[in-house]
Order: structure tokens, then sequence, then C-alpha cells
């Protein structure tokens, strides 16, 4: 069976509004849908770079407590953990030019398409 959901740990975490950080998450393999339904979105059409936020929070299925991660949470990730979620992304979804690897340590970590 193919393995459709990775686990990962932020570098920083997110922090809620309550001062609740989260760092353990769940990213599930993108789909074509989740890549194209961005490109309707007038944010996107502005600007293309936020194509990413939308991009991570349909693919981002749980990040700690949170009931769910919508673009507004994305938008206030720390500029390291979205950084470290873009490798990560590109990595699970085999979209890095070397082979694919499974290891999801920060280092060799997943970047979104541009």
């Amino acid at each position: 069976m193919i393995q459709t959901e990775f686990e990962f740990t932020l570098p920083k975490g997110y922090l809620d509004d309550e001062g609740n950080l989260h760092r353990k998450g769940v990213m599930r393999l993108a789909r074509a849908m989740d890549e194209i339904v961005p490109l309707r979105d007038p944010r996107v059409k502005s600007n293309p770079a936020y194509a990413t936020v939308i991009i991570l929070s349909r693919v981002i299925t749980r990040l700690g407590a949170l009931d769910e991660v919508t673009p507004l949470i994305v938008e206030r990730f720390f500029a390291c953990d979205l950084n470290y979620l873009q490798k990560f992304y590109r990595q699970i979804n085999e979209l890095e030019s070397d082979s694919p690897q499974t290891n999801t340590t920060p280092e060799s970590a997943p970047q979104l398409p541009s």
C-alpha cells in the first residue's frame, strides 16, 4: 500500500493566539486539484507566491491541537517553518530532481512548485 500521509515536526512551531505552540503535524500527498484550485483564487492572481500558502493549507491535515489549518494560519508561520514545509512538500511528492527520499528530517526535508 502506498503511504499517503507523512508526519513532520516544525523547527520553531506555530504560536496560536492563546500562546500554544504547535510543532507536530501531518501532511498528505498532494492531488492535482491541490495545485489547480489556488490558481483560481484572487489572492494568487494578484500575488502568485500566495499559492504556496493555499497549497500548504490544503495538504496539512493536522498541526498540533488545531482543528484545521487555514491560509491565515499558514500566513503566520515563522519563515524557517514555511521553508521547511515547502521542502517537505517537494520531498514527499517526489518533486525534487534527486532520487526520492523518505527521510523527513529538516536537512533533507522537501519546495512547492513554482
